[in-house]
């Protein structure tokens, strides 16, 4: 990352969209379950009441963070097409011929088999790289190497 706002795939930005999107709905609900349970009695009743507050400040954490990345993603622009960086989809071709399309994310989404984060090896050796480089990186397995074919959003994905 270059320290200042990074872009973000399309992707990535509808995940985290939907992110939010799910975030508020459960702060909806926690928040109404706070402001109905007014009756706090036993002990019981009072720790669940500080257990929902305290998911209320976690999640009100996570909106702030997920508003915020937005919000640098506008101001950074749509992901480089000339160079991998944040963001870019890169076509890679890998020493036994494959050919693989992955996303350089920040996170890792679980669902998300294709995207590849910028602190990982990969992804931190396709930084900077333009098409035609060959890019070696470490694996579990031992030192590999891939071919940047292309960079540039995936067609049909934004």
């Amino acid at each position: 990352m270059t320290g200042g706002p990074e872009p973000i795939s399309t992707t990535a930005r509808r995940a985290l969209e939907q992110e939010l999107a799910d975030l508020r709905d459960e702060r909806r609900i926690v928040a109404g379950i706070l402001r109905d349970r007014t009756d706090v009695g036993d002990q019981a009743d009072q720790a669940e009441q500080l257990q929902r507050a305290s998911q209320l400040g976690r999640l009100d954490r996570r909106i702030e963070t997920i508003t915020e990345r937005l919000r640098q993603a506008d101001v950074a622009g749509p992901a480089p097409t000339d160079v991998a960086g944040v963001g870019s989809t890169v076509t890679v071709r890998f020493p036994d011929g494959s050919v693989e399309t992955l996303q350089i994310g920040e996170v890792a989404e679980a669902l998300d088999q294709n995207l590849v984060t910028s602190d990982s090896p990969l992804g931190r050796a396709l930084l900077g790289h333009r098409p035609g480089d060959s890019v070696r990186f470490d694996t579990p397995d031992g030192p590999s190497s891939v071919v940047v074919e292309s960079i540039g959003e995936q067609g049909g994905h934004g």
